[in-house]
């Protein structure tokens, strides 16, 4: 099944904001951004490229990153697959 996402960004800009949602922080330090861990790279290039299309902001020392009001839009986001959403209406009806 394919995803479309409404959001134009990369596993690894997706998992730096899953980090900041895990830890409930709207301000992580860069050493925090740089120990997360994903398969294909990380580091603090994806917060860069966050903060070029508008999700994080970088303060002027470059020492952490906050989440932007469009970041904490695409964080409440709850999608649920379509089959889910079929399966919790077919128990109301029972």
């Amino acid at each position: 099944m394919a995803i479309i996402m409404s959001h134009p960004m990369n596993t690894q800009e997706m998992r730096v904001l899953q980090e900041f949602r895990r830890t409930a922080a709207e301000t992580m330090p860069v050493a925090a951004i740089k120990a997360i861990k994903h398969p294909a790279g990380g580091g603090e290039a994806p917060a860069n490229s966050l903060v070029a299309k508008g999700f994080l902001t970088a303060d002027s020392g470059g020492e952490s990153y906050t989440l932007t009001e469009k970041a904490k839009e695409f964080l409440a986001l709850d999608v649920k697959p379509e089959f889910e959403e079929a399966g919790s209406s077919d128990a109301a009806e029972e």
